[in-house]
């Protein structure tokens, strides 16, 4: 069997970091540290208030792309932080309608309650899916840890059948997505495809691989011949290489999204050659988890994190 590769330990390694919750409280109450770290998540994160997310959604916009909103948050479990947490992203909305701004709002459930109670979660969702929809907008889900699929699944769907402006994400490296996705076809919700960023046991997940290329794209498939609307969220050229030789771009209910300060250079390619690209921004204090995600999913984006924490990191939205 072979070993992982240095880079393969050094991904899983961070991964565990990021969820040491003594280590980040320890970053972010530091004098020091907090300020050299700030400036590595700037490149992948708007700012830490709401004006700064919708200030670069509105230049992306601009420019021709489409965006989703998120206030960075997830595994809240005080109940009132979750109430505040779903107040946020009502006020997010609410600005977002207020200046004609076409958003998606993108979210994890846990952030609005699902680790307190999952009945909260459930309400909460459903203020918050009336709420967009009186604006014109819509809402993901994110997808989180294998052990909270099921709960998302089951509330997604319940939600789903009174608000059709709710999507929910999948990730391709579990081996039950196919059985899911499957099921979610019969729901009027966009499916947003992922590879999954999540450490999870080898004998329910499939490795970084070619097979979880093909995985990735079968599903995918599936969606599109169903003319179901997808969002193919992947940073991966070899599968954008794909998705154009088999013309999926060429519907209109498929799109490509990608996140903020992450190749910046094929969305404007792939937005200059007319295809439907979705820039995901995020903003807020809860920055640390994110960023070690987006240096571990590539992890020679040590060196640009540790260049910026030195330097100053640099105006992403400039990119685009």
């Amino acid at each position: 069997m072979a070993l992982p590769s240095v880079e393969e330990q050094f991904a899983d390694a961070l991964k565990s970091i990021a969820r040491n919750l003594e280590i980040k409280e320890y970053v972010q109450q530091s004098p020091e540290l907090y300020p050299f770290f700030q400036r590595a998540a700037k490149r992948f994160v708007t700012g830490e208030s709401r004006n700064d997310g919708i200030s670069i959604g509105y230049q992306l916009i601009q420019k021709g792309y489409r965006i989703s909103l998120e206030y960075i948050g997830e595994n809240t479990t005080n109940k009132y932080e979750c109430i505040r947490a779903k107040d946020e992203f009502i006020a997010l909305m609410k600005e977002c309608g207020n200046r004609g701004l076409s958003s998606r709002i993108s979210f994890d459930l846990s952030h609005i309650g699902l680790s307190v109670d999952p009945e909260l979660a459930y309400q909460n969702l459903a203020e918050m899916a009336k709420e967009a929809q009186s604006h014109g907008l819509t809402l993901m889900l994110s997808m989180e840890e294998s052990a909270k699929t099921d709960q998302i699944l089951s509330i997604y769907k319940r939600v789903v059948k009174e608000y059709s402006n709710v999507g929910v994400t999948l990730q391709a490296q579990l081996h039950r997505t196919l059985n899911d996705l499957n099921d979610l076809l019969n729901y009027a919700g966009t499916i947003r495809i992922v590879k999954g960023a999540y450490q999870e046991p080898s004998d329910i997940s499939i490795p970084r691989s070619q097979t979880l290329d093909h995985r990735y794209l079968e599903l995918v498939d599936l969606c599109v011949k169903a003319g179901h609307q997808v969002s193919i969220a992947s940073h991966d050229e070899a599968i954008h290489r794909q998705i154009i030789e088999r013309g999926y771009l060429q519907n209109p209910h498929v799109e490509v999204e990608m996140l903020y300060g992450i190749r910046p250079d094929l969305c404007r390619q792939l937005k200059d050659n007319g295809r439907s690209v979705r820039v995901y921004l995020t903003y807020g204090t809860e920055w640390y988890l994110y960023l070690c995600h987006r240096i571990a999913e590539y992890p020679p984006n040590i060196y640009v994190a540790i260049t910026d924490m030195i330097r100053g990191g640099e105006d992403s939205s400039q990119l685009y």
